[in-house]
């Protein structure tokens, strides 16, 4: 078989999906050479800063490893801000999803919610809520 037998997902039989499954694995086995892929082009993404979004995420990695953190830790840092090419409204929550099946809950969640906590520094410039981050005042891996 070359490809499924059907044109809607409700009428694929147990061969299909098993042929898909087969797939779908070697498929995923390329997900870390696409995400480096796409870390790159973070270089060519949201401009007007004095570091480019690639050298931001090099920095966070950097600064991640020089303090001893875990590779959980560090590859958040170096993703953190993947969402920035395909989602630039909610890269936080995408670059989140991308990373919550390899790396522990609480990388997850602080890539999830860096965007409500980096608004202290200019919410109040762009008519955002400055003090989003209270949000998760009490949040068992928050910092206040």
């Amino acid at each position: 078989m070359e490809q499924v037998k059907f044109t809607q997902m409700k009428d694929g039989d147990k061969e299909d999906y098993d042929f898909l499954t087969i797939h779908e694995i070697e498929y995923a086995k390329g997900t870390a050479d696409r995400l480096l892929r796409a870390l790159v082009e973070l270089d060519e993404s949201l401009s007007g800063y004095k570091v480019t979004r690639l050298g931001h995420s090099l920095q966070s990695a950097t600064r991640a490893w020089r303090d001893g953190a875990d590779i959980d830790w560090v590859v958040c840092a170096l993703l953190h801000d993947i969402g920035d090419i395909y989602a630039p409204y909610n890269h936080d929550e995408y670059a989140a999803s991308i990373l919550r099946p390899f790396v522990r809950e609480q990388c997850s969640w602080v890539v999830q919610t860096h965007g409500d906590f980096q608004m202290i520094y200019y919410g109040h410039h762009v008519g955002g809520d400055q003090n989003k981050r209270d949000r998760h005042a009490g949040h068992p891996y928050s910092s206040f």
